[in-house]
């Protein structure tokens, strides 16, 4: 879906940086079968191995290996390494590189480590961020709220500690509160394109017409002709205020900006279909579907339309392969069901 920007708790600068550091791509369950003392005696690992050999109370030795060791997809070594760095001294960057581990492995793990490593290092904003991660996956939302709340305590001017904030209390249906805490982070950090993005969505859902002028913002900004969003917006915006021109109107011209921003085309059609224009919708998810043929939507809202045109073997067979493409579909195999009667 294009509402989804960017991935709830994008990394700032700070993780950034130590991400690619600690070289966490490298994360995941590839790790390779040869015995431990094998792997640490070959290449590019021999050399860290001798120093560690050399200098075994020297921490960044065995950081250096962890990170090479994370790389090469052997998040069991490279994690041992991370502990054994981090239990001679305990750097931010350390715990950052075990939690991380345990993240992608096992969240509650993650919890565990991280409650106990904030105790050591109770300013670090990077582990209370990756707390409240970690908190996140288990679905442990209440927690990873208290815990994006302390942050802000500790880090009121940091606008992603606002944005977090924001994406929890939008999965506790606290929409209002998430548009406040959005608004925030914009005002922190205006030139944040997820930050902006997110809020001219939250806008328009809430019918607020500040959408328009955050969509205008970001259009003259876009110098480069980049974003069709901030056109789909203004469709949203209209389309929810219920002034259905000006909305075909946006998702046009959202169109004409990114012939493949498939949501447009889906809004248009509904839009269409709810002033009883059957068949001037059903070519707009036609187009859809040559656009994108492993489509869903454009498949299950064809089938709507020949549905009301009384074509219910062709709606079916629309519906089946809707559902076919996405099984978490539950509305086209309803409608299948329905029509299989």
């Amino acid at each position: 879906m294009k509402i989804e920007i960017l991935p709830l708790f994008r990394l700032p600068l700070i993780r950034l940086a130590l991400t690619a550091c600690i070289g966490l791509a490298g994360c995941g369950d590839a790790d390779q079968d040869a015995p431990a003392d094998e792997v640490l005696l070959e290449a590019p690992f021999a050399a860290l191995t001798d120093s560690i050999r050399q200098a075994p109370r020297n921490d960044v030795y065995y950081f250096h290996r962890a990170v090479l060791l994370n790389k090469s997809s052997l998040s069991e070594l490279a994690l041992a390494d991370f502990q054994k760095a981090w239990s001679l001294r305990g750097d931010e960057k350390y715990a950052f590189g075990i939690a991380n581990i345990w993240l992608d492995r096992s969240p509650d793990s993650a919890v565990v480590f991280l409650r106990s490593a904030l105790n050591r290092l109770p300013e670090s904003y990077l582990l209370r961020v990756t707390l409240a991660r970690a908190e996140d996956a288990l679905g442990k939302t209440d927690e990873a709220l208290s815990t994006a709340r302390e942050l802000l305590q500790q880090n009121p001017a940091i606008a992603e500690g606002w944005l977090i904030q924001a994406d929890l209390l939008g999965k506790k249906q606290d929409a209002a509160g998430s548009l406040q805490s959005l608004e925030k982070a914009y005002e922190l950090a205006p030139a944040n394109l997820e930050i902006a993005f997110k809020l001219m969505y939250a806008l328009a859902e809430a019918k607020n017409k500040r959408a328009l002028s955050l969509c205008d913002t970001l259009i003259r900004q876009d110098t480069g002709r980049l974003h069709a969003d901030p056109y789909y917006v203004k469709g949203l915006y209209y389309s929810n205020t219920g002034e259905n021109a000006q909305a075909i109107h946006w998702f046009d011209e959202t169109i004409r900006h990114d012939i493949n921003y498939l949501n447009a085309y889906i809004e248009k059609g509904k839009i269409l279909l709810n002033e009883k224009k059957i068949t001037e919708a059903q070519p707009v998810f036609e187009l859809a579907n040559r656009v994108k043929p492993a489509f869903p939507d454009a498949y299950y809202w064809i089938g709507v339309c020949q549905e009301a045109r009384g074509q219910k073997e062709e709606a079916l067979l629309n519906y089946q392969k809707a559902y076919g493409l996405d099984k978490s579909f539950t509305e086209a195999r309803e409608a299948a069901d329905r029509l299989s009667k």
